[in-house]
Formats: structure tokens, sequence, C-alpha cells
């Protein structure tokens, strides 16, 4: 009885109802779960101001630089279709590092898998001449996600089945690749009226993918969006997408809950190459009308920088594709206003790309709240 009453009167007592309800959360609780947007963007603060110092280097105002690269972007109708058209191949080749990065995986291949679509959908298209324009455009988009897809799953195969890096392999697969695209073009495939540069046969004009209507850019951007939304709910909102998270957590956990690892890991990189093949036959079908050594023009690695900037985020490839994107378009305007050479805007990339790798050693080390006893 005597210890009803003591409870009863602890009860009673002032300020115990205050002690019962949740702590307040302050902004410093929030630190955490804002970090994958807030080291992104801190990373982009620094490259900018980096590169500013280069600028300022060569002699050029950076403010002036900026604002041209802006006005190279999206300052007029004209740019900033432009800008759209470097997106379109940027959303399906970021998609070939994101996919993976889910399982765990490294996937630096996206080039070679962009080339080798483009090289494949170039030669269905020279061999289904004569068909109907929807047939020969359905066999080339088939053929090269096919040819993407095997390329990228043929690494993660040697790294599920036989433990080799997926990153070396998939390196060393992209030169083998760009070595098979001058081999074919410059010698089995080669047309014989591409004089100064060595083509497969044009696809045809009637075979050609046209554009969007009202724009000046090709349906290789819808596709890109729509993979991108696609890809977000399969690896975030499906039991295969839980299922590599699993793998890429903890391999073996993940096999002794019953996942198979080997399966995920290749679906995983031949969806994630059947993405940047279907890349590079957008740039066959709706750009070059053939395959020739203009399709290695570094989509692939660009798209790895928008992947990690992106954080392998599906539809977070969105925004970064533009941007990047508008980064490339503005090149040309600053060759022409300030003699700066073409590949300026490579310069930015680079220092981007090294200062967000950087940037990754930041995650879980920021303190948010003070270190227990302290000030």
């Amino acid at each position: 009885m005597q210890a009803v009453t003591e409870t009863q009167d602890l009860a009673a007592a002032p300020g115990a109802e205050a002690s019962a309800a949740p702590p307040k959360r302050g902004w410093r609780d929030f630190g955490p779960s804002v970090e994958p947007v807030l080291i992104p963007f801190l990373a982009l603060v620094v490259s900018l101001l980096l590169f500013g110092a280069f600028v300022a280097l060569a002699g050029h105002s950076p403010l002036d630089v900026f604002f041209e690269m802006y006005r190279g972007a999206f300052g007029t109708w004209f740019s900033f279709q432009n800008t759209l058209q470097r997106a379109s191949p940027l959303l399906l080749t970021a998609l070939c590092t994101a996919l993976p990065a889910r399982a765990g995986l490294v996937v630096i291949g996206g080039e070679g898998a962009f080339v080798m679509g483009g090289l494949a959908a170039g030669a269905a298209g020279v061999g289904l001449a004569g068909s109907p324009p929807t047939t020969v455009i359905c066999g080339m988009f088939v053929v090269g996600a096919a040819a993407g897809a095997v390329w990228i799953g043929f690494a993660g195969w040697l790294r599920a089945k036989r433990g080799v890096n997926e990153t070396i392999s998939m390196l060393l697969l992209t030169y083998i690749a760009i070595t098979l695209l001058n081999h074919f073009v410059e010698g089995p495939l080669r047309d014989p009226e591409s004089l100064n540069k060595p083509s497969t046969r044009h696809i045809g004009d009637a075979n050609m993918v046209g554009p969007i209507p009202g724009l000046d850019v090709h349906w290789g951007l819808v596709v890109g969006v729509v993979a991108c939304v696609l890809a977000w709910v399969l690896m975030q909102r499906t039991v295969f997408g839980f299922s590599a998270a699993l793998v890429g957590g903890n391999a073996r956990a993940a096999r002794l809950s019953g996942v198979k690892v080997a399966q995920v890991i290749v679906i995983t990189c031949a969806l994630a190459g059947a993405a940047a093949g279907i890349a590079g036959a957008f740039e066959v079908a709706a750009v070059h009308g053939r395959a020739n050594a203009s399709l290695v023009a570094g989509y692939g690695y660009a798209g790895i920088l928008v992947s990690f900037l992106a954080r392998h985020h599906g539809l977070a490839i969105l925004p970064v594709s533009l941007f990047l994107g508008g980064i490339a378009a503005s090149g040309g305007l600053l060759q022409r206003v300030f003699a700066l050479p073409d590949a300026t805007v490579s310069v930015l990339q680079g220092i981007l790309f090294v200062v967000l790798i950087a940037s990754d050693t930041l995650y879980g080390r920021i303190r948010w709240r003070p270190a227990a006893g302290g000030a």
C-alpha cells in the first residue's frame, strides 16, 4: 500500500509529465539525414571555386565565364534544347553505374556498353535494310540493349562466379569495346564511301528516330526519364531491389538469408548494360545514322559522374544529368567568347569528380552534436 502511494506521489510530482513527453528535436538531429544532399552540394561549390581559380589563372573573370556557361546551357531556347540533347544519353549511362551500386558494385563500364550498343544497332540497321521502318527501329534497340546487357552482364558474371573485381574488368572491357568498334567500322562493316571517317553504311533516313514534337531533341530524353523512374521503383519498391540492397550491404548475410547473390549481381549488371546499350542505339538511330568513332564521345564516363553526384538515386539522376548536360553544352560558347578550348568544360567535370570522390570520406564523420561531456 505504501509503494502504491509513493508511485502516485511521483506521478503527481511537478515536471513528471514533462519528463514523460518525447524530447524536442533540434536541427542537429536532422544532420545525418541531410548528408546525402548537403555533402554533394558542398562538393559542387568547392568544385566551382577551384574551376574559377583555374579560369582566373587563364586570364579570364570567373564570374564572366560562369555567366556565359549559364547562357550557353539555359540562356536561350536553342541552348536549352542543346542541353536536353546532351543530357539524354547521360540519363541512361548513369543508370549503368547507379543500378549495380545498389548491389555494392562499382561499375565504370558504361562507355564500353554504350559503344557496343551503338555498334550493334548500326549493324542491325544495315542488316535489316529493306524491312519496314518500325521493324528496323525496334530491331536496332533490341540488339543494342542486348549488346550492352551482355557486355556488362559478363563482367557481373566474372564478379559473381570468379571473384574478379568488376571495376578492373569493366575498365579493360571498355578498351576492348573501343577496339572492336574501330575494327568493324574500318573493316567488315565499313562503308566504302566513308573515306575521311570510317563508318558503317547509313541506316536510311526512313529508319531514323525523329525528334519529340515541339522540340529539337530525340526520344532518348523520354526513354531516359522513364528508365530512371522505373529504376527507382525497381530498386526502392520491389523485392528484387531489397535483395540487391542486402547483397550490397553484406553478401554473406544475404546468402544465408536465401538470396541468390550471383543471380542478383548478374541481373543487375545486365539491366545496367542494357540501359547504356539503348543510349548507344539512340546515338546511332537518332543522331548519326551510322556507327563510327563519334560513339566514343565520353557519355559513358560522364554517366559515372552523374551517378555518383546523384548518390546512385534514380530520381536524382534527372536534375544532375540536366546540370552536367548544360555544362557540356556551354563548351562551344566558351570557345567563341573567351577563346578557351572546348575541352575546358571537361576540366570542370574532372575537378567535380575528384572533389566528389574525396567528399565520400565525410559521410558519417560530421559531428552534428557535441561530444558527450563537451561544452
